[in-house]
Parts: C-alpha cells; sequence; structure tokens
C-alpha cells in the first residue's frame, strides 16, 4: 500500500529548523574578574535554551578610552602615567577573554543614540546580571541596561540583574520606572531587589535567582579552569577597596595559620602591598587559584561566590559601600558567620562552613534557575522541545 503524505507536512520535515536567538546586554567591557565570568556563565546557560546568545556589545563610557582613564585619575595627570601600564594589560586580559569567550555583536554602542537605528536580531532579549540598575556605579540611569532599545513586540526578562542596594533614589525610579514596565518578567540576584522592584517600582513579577557563576556547577568551573601544580596551602587575597588595616588582618592571619599570602592584583601598583603577588593572570585562573586555597580573604561578591561554589572557605570583609551583595548571599547559604566582625576577629578560623549544606543549598536554588527560565520565559530546552 503507498503511503500518500500531505506537502505540507513534507516541506516542515524537509525546512530547517528555525535558530532561536537571544540577545544579552550586560555589564562585559568593565576590567574585573567576577563581571568577565558572570558574563560568561549567563551566555553558556542561555545557550541551553537558545541556539545562539550573544551580547549587544555596549561599553559603558567609563569602561573605555578617556573616561576609564578619568575614572581612575580623577584629573591627576601624573596618575594617568602610572596607571597606564595597567590599562595596556587589561586590555591584552579583559580583552583577550572577550574576544575568546563572549559572541558579541559586529556593532559596537558607546552612548544611547547609537540605538537609534537598532535593528530587531533576536527571538528573546535579556538584561543582566551583575549590577546592570545600579545607579551608584553607573552614574545615573543608562537606559539601554533596562532594554530601552528592544522592541515593544519581542519578550524582554531581567536574568538575575542587581540594583547592587537596597533603595534606589527616587530620581532614578522616576527614570526608569516605564523601562522597568516593559519586562515581561524580572529576575534579580538578592531579595533586596524583590523589594526595591515591588516597594518603589510597583512591579510584582519578580522572583530572586542566584549570580549566574552559581548557577553552573563547579564541575563546570573546573573543566574550564588550567590545572595547578602547587600543593602548598596559602590564603589568597582578593581584595577591590585599599585599605591598611585589611592588610594588617591578613599578615596576622598568615601569622597564626602558617599559611603563605598570594595577592590577585588588578592593578600593576598592588605589587607593593603585602603578599606575593599574582599580577592581572588571566581570567580561568582566578578560579584555579580560588579552588586551590586554603582559605580567600576578600571583601569581592564574585570571590565570595566561587569559594562558595568551589567549598574553599571565604573569609569575608564587607566593603564601605553596597555590601549587601556578600551579606545577602551569605544569608542565602546560611554562613554568615564567614564574615568577620571587625579586625580583631580571628575567631573565624573556628566558624568553619558546613560545605554540605552549602551545596545542598546551591543545588536547590540551581533548580529554581531552570523553572524560571522554563515557566516564567516559557523558554524549553534545546534539547527538546522548540519555543
Amino acid at each position: 500500500m503507498t503511503v500518500k503524505l500531505r506537502r505540507d507536512i513534507i516541506e516542515n520535515m524537509e525546512a530547517p529548523a528555525r535558530k532561536r536567538k537571544a540577545a544579552v546586554i550586560t555589564l562585559h567591557t568593565v576590567c574585573n574578574y567576577g563581571t568577565q565570568l558572570q558574563a560568561y556563565a549567563t551566555q553558556e546557560k542561555l545557550k541551553e535554551y537558545f541556539d545562539e546568545v550573544f551580547f549587544i556589545d555596549y561599553r559603558r563610557r567609563d569602561t573605555y578610552g578617556i573616561g576609564l582613564i578619568k575614572t581612575f585619575t580623577k584629573g591627576n595627570f601624573l596618575k594617568a602615567f602610572i596607571i597606564f601600564p595597567t590599562l595596556l594589560y587589561w586590555k591584552h586580559i579583559f580583552g583577550g577573554f572577550r574576544k575568546k569567550y563572549l559572541h558579541l555583536t559586529p556593532e559596537i554602542y558607546l552612548k544611547d543614540s547609537d540605538f537609534d537605528d537598532f535593528e530587531d536580531c533576536a527571538d528573546v532579549y535579556f538584561a543582566g546580571s551583575d549590577q546592570v540598575w545600579n545607579c551608584g556605579w553607573n552614574q545615573g540611569v543608562i537606559a539601554p541596561y533596562y532594554l530601552s532599545f528592544a522592541p515593544s513586540n519581542k519578550p524582554k526578562y531581567a536574568f538575575a540583574s542587581s540594583f547592587g542596594q537596597e533603595k534606589v533614589n527616587e530620581t532614578s525610579v522616576a527614570e526608569s520606572i516605564d523601562y522597568i514596565q516593559r519586562f515581561d518578567y524580572i529576575s534579580v540576584r538578592e531579595q533586596s531587589g524583590v523589594s526595591v522592584l515591588s516597594q518603589q517600582y510597583c512591579y510584582n513579577k519578580v522572583e530572586r535567582i542566584l549570580d549566574p557563576t552559581l548557577v553552573m556547577t563547579p564541575e563546570f568551573w573546573r573543566e574550564l579552569a588550567p590545572p595547578m601544580k602547587k600543593k602548598e596551602k596559602y590564603i589568597l587575597i582578593y581584595n577591590l577597596q585599599r585599605s591598611k588595616k585589611f592588610d594588617q588582618y591578613a599578615k596576622e592571619l598568615a601569622k597564626r595559620t602558617g599559611y603563605k599570602i598570594y595577592r590577585f592584583c588588578t592593578r600593576i601598583d598592588q605589587v607593593t602591598r603585602i603578599g606575593k603577588s599574582l599580577i592581572m593572570p588571566d581570567i580561568l585562573k582566578f578560579i584555579t587559584w580560588i579552588d586551590n586555597a586554603s582559605i580567600v580573604l576578600t571583601d569581592s561578591f564574585h570571590a565570595t561566590a566561587f569559594s562558595m561554589n568551589l567549598n574553599t572557605e571565604p573569609i569575608c570583609i564587607y566593603p564601605k559601600q553596597y555590601s549587601g551583595r556578600i551579606s545577602e548571599f551569605l544569608k542565602l547559604v546560611g554562613e554568615e558567620k564567614r564574615h568577620i566582625y571587625n579586625y580583631k576577629d580571628f575567631d573565624i578560623l573556628n566558624r568553619k562552613v558546613d560545605f554540605e549544606k552549602v551545596n545542598n543549598i546551591l543545588k536547590i536554588e540551581r533548580m529554581k534557575v531552570d523553572e524560571f527560565l522554563r515557566n516564567k520565559c516559557n523558554l524549553r530546552s534545546c534539547k527538546s522541545d522548540t519555543l
């Protein structure tokens, strides 16, 4: 018996499946290890749901060229000569990572008006993660970070975006509220972000999810990171805000433990500080050095996050500004005790992390991220159904 198939069925069988594309805008040009790795993690996670994921290559004015120099020199031309070698190194290390690992649009956007002729290029648009909505760091509201350029008829979501603070000033709220209302659904990195959106923006289609670096498993990161031959026990310092008290604490910590100190230097001028200097290593070595450390002493959110994820004991010192990022994460995993109360707090050496508990919490939280993408963003895995 001959079976005749309908022409439309045959055509559908022969036609190649249309690729699903996601466009993301985030802080990918900030020369910071955590920033680069969160961007990569965001890309790799979304690739589980899209055939193609790319970043809108928007560069905040203080992350490149003269704007970057002004940020560090604050008008002092002498400082420009001091910081210049660091800027060249940043271009090599961070620019090299972006070129190799991040899928960027060929178009570069340097100001809001560059989006005037923006051409729709994706099925779904995402903002985040990281502190894309921190009006302090951004020096106000930067409209593209709220997907102001995205077509009104395309789905728009925030993926683990952060305000970086517990309250947004009313001027910034007024300037950004219309952009926020355009989102189909929002996920934020901190619980405080949920409160900001519900109380200040009257926006309730929101939930908290993990930072993307935590969404990816330890096995994922270890497969990427280069191996280390060192067997010695050491304290790794990753310190973003200069502090003599911090350095004195590190010195005493090394004395009490007998561990050697290594300092992860993000600038060349940091080589004069305590510890053996690791001068701006390749991005993936950030993971290696944290994974093999006995203790990570830090005031950085991402250094704390990677330490917990890789089961390395962190000692956390809250920065003067935007410390909620760290404190909320420690609360999430039930390890607030890893924050020192003052620079005389060495009892923290006895307050060990319960990594079995932390790992279980992160495992559950990772499932919530997939639930957000499937149920709130209406996505299906590339391995199964279509969008």
